[in-house]
C-alpha cells in the first residue's frame, strides 16, 4: 500500500496560509510556520571575499546555505558572486545579524530586507491618474495601442488620421480596454527617428480629441519631453517611456510636477549581457532612482521588461520564463509582446498572424506576475485575460 502524497505549489504567503488552514494547524504555530514555508534563491553580485565568507557563515549557522566561487574561502579570488538559499525565517534571522557586520554588509542587509518583503507579493492599489484611476492587484489590465505612425511594423497606417484613430480608439473601449496607448514615432528595429514638430503633428491633434471621447486613461508612449508636456497639456493621464529616462532626463520632472504615472521600459542598444535579469534590474534600479530623486513618487512607477528591445529572440524567452525575477523591486509590470518578432520568429508568421502567438505569451506574462499587458488584439486579449486571471488571481 502506497501513502497518498504529492508536492505543493504554495509559493507565496496567501498559498502558504490556505494550505496550513486546510490541515487545521493552530493558527499561532501557522503564523509562526509561514516563513519556514516560503524558500527565497538570492543571487548579489560582485561581493569581496570578505563579504562573501560572512553571508555565507550567517546563513549556514542558520540551516541555510551560499554558493560562492571557488576561491572565496581563502580569498584568492577579487569578487564573487553569491547565491543565497534559505527559508524566509532564516533570511530575517540572517539579515539581523549582517546588520551589525562592517564591510559595507549593515547597508546590504537593508536591501536584503526590501527584496524578502517585497517577495511576498504586491497588494492591490489604485493609481491616481489626473482624475481617472486604475487599480492594480486586483485584475490583469489591458492596455490598447493606438499607433498614429505610417511605419509601425504591425499596424503602420491604419490609424494616422483623427477620425480613424478615434474610431479604433471607441472600438476598443467597448471591447473591453483599460488604458489606451497613444504613440506618434515606430520604435521597431532600424526605424528611422522623427523630429519633435514631426512627433507633435502626429499625436497632437489625435490627443485633444481622444481624451473627451474615451472614459478611460489615456498614455502617451514618447521618450521626448517636449512631447509629454503637449500631451499632458491636453489631458494625457500616464507617460510611457521606452528609454526609462536615459534619452530625456527632464521626462522625470514632468512626471513629478504633473503626478502622473510614469512607465520605465528596459532597453539597450546591442544584446549584449552579462546576466539579462540582473543587468535589467540594475538598469532598473538606476531609472527608479532618477526618477524618485526628482520627486516621483516610488507608488507611481510602472516596469516594462521592454520584450522585443536590445534583446536576440533567445534572450526575450528568457525574460519571458524568469519574469518573476522583477518581484524583487515590489512594482507593477507591464508587458509588452504584441506580435512582436519574438512570435514570428518563433513561429515563422507575419504579424497579422500572431494572435495565438500573443494569447500564448499574454497568458504566461499574467502567470509571471503582468499587471497590465499592452495589446494590439483587444477583445481576443480580454477574454484571454479573463481567463487567465479566473485561474491565477482567484
Amino acid at each position: 500500500m502506497r501513502f497518498n502524497m504529492h508536492n505543493l505549489s504554495a509559493a507565496n504567503p496567501a498559498g502558504v496560509r490556505e494550505e496550513l488552514a486546510q490541515i487545521g494547524a493552530d493558527s499561532a504555530g501557522a503564523a509562526l510556520m509561514e516563513a519556514k514555508a516560503l524558500h527565497r534563491l538570492i543571487k548579489i553580485y560582485d561581493l569581496s571575499p570578505k563579504q562573501a565568507n560572512i553571508i555565507k557563515q550567517e546563513m549556514l549557522g542558520k540551516g541555510g546555505d551560499t554558493a560562492v566561487t571557488r576561491g572565496t574561502v581563502d580569498s584568492s579570488v577579487d569578487k564573487t558572486d553569491v547565491l543565497m538559499m534559505g527559508t524566509e525565517k532564516q533570511y530575517r534571522a540572517v539579515i539581523k545579524k549582517l546588520r551589525m557586520q562592517p564591510f559595507g554588509l549593515a547597508r546590504l542587509a537593508g536591501q536584503l530586507d526590501e527584496i524578502i518583503n517585497n517577495l511576498r507579493g504586491r497588494k492591490p492599489r489604485t493609481l491616481e491618474c489626473r482624475g481617472k484611476k486604475i487599480t492594480l492587484g486586483e485584475r490583469t489590465l489591458v492596455m490598447g495601442i493606438l499607433n498614429i505612425t505610417p511605419d509601425s511594423f504591425s499596424d503602420g497606417g491604419k490609424y494616422r488620421d483623427t477620425e480613424t484613430a478615434l474610431a479604433h480608439a471607441r472600438r476598443m473601449e467597448a471591447e473591453g480596454v483599460d488604458i489606451i496607448d497613444v504613440g506618434g514615432e515606430s520604435t521597431h528595429p532600424g526605424y528611422t527617428p522623427i523630429s519633435l514638430a514631426e512627433e507633435l503633428n502626429r499625436v497632437l491633434p489625435v490627443l485633444r480629441a481622444l481624451v473627451h471621447e474615451v472614459k478611460v486613461p489615456v498614455s502617451i508612449d514618447t521618450t521626448k519631453a517636449e512631447v509629454a508636456r503637449r500631451a499632458l497639456e491636453e489631458g494625457a493621464h500616464i507617460i510611457n517611456d521606452q528609454w526609462a529616462l536615459r534619452a530625456d532626463p527632464a521626462l522625470a520632472p514632468l512626471c513629478a510636477e504633473y503626478a502622473v504615472p510614469l512607465v520605465l521600459m528596459h532597453n539597450q542598444r546591442g544584446t549584449k549581457y552579462r546576466d539579462v535579469m540582473g543587468d535589467m534590474v540594475r538598469y532598473f534600479e538606476e531609472s527608479i532612482e532618477a526618477a524618485v530623486t526628482a520627486g516621483v513618487p516610488r507608488d507611481n512607477i510602472i516596469i516594462d521588461p521592454g520584450i522585443g528591445f536590445g534583446k536576440t529572440v533567445e534572450q526575450n524567452i528568457e525574460v519571458m520564463r524568469r519574469m518573476r525575477e522583477l518581484d524583487c523591486l515590489g512594482l507593477p509590470v507591464l508587458l509588452g509582446t504584441s506580435r512582436k518578432s519574438l512570435i514570428g520568429k518563433t513561429l515563422d508568421l507575419p504579424a497579422e498572424q500572431r494572435v495565438e502567438g500573443t494569447s500564448a505569451t499574454v497568458a504566461l506574462g499574467i502567470v509571471n506576475g503582468a499587471d497590465i499587458v499592452r495589446v494590439h488584439d483587444v477583445r481576443e486579449m480580454v477574454r484571454v485575460v479573463r481567463m487567465t486571471d479566473a485561474m491565477v488571481r482567484s
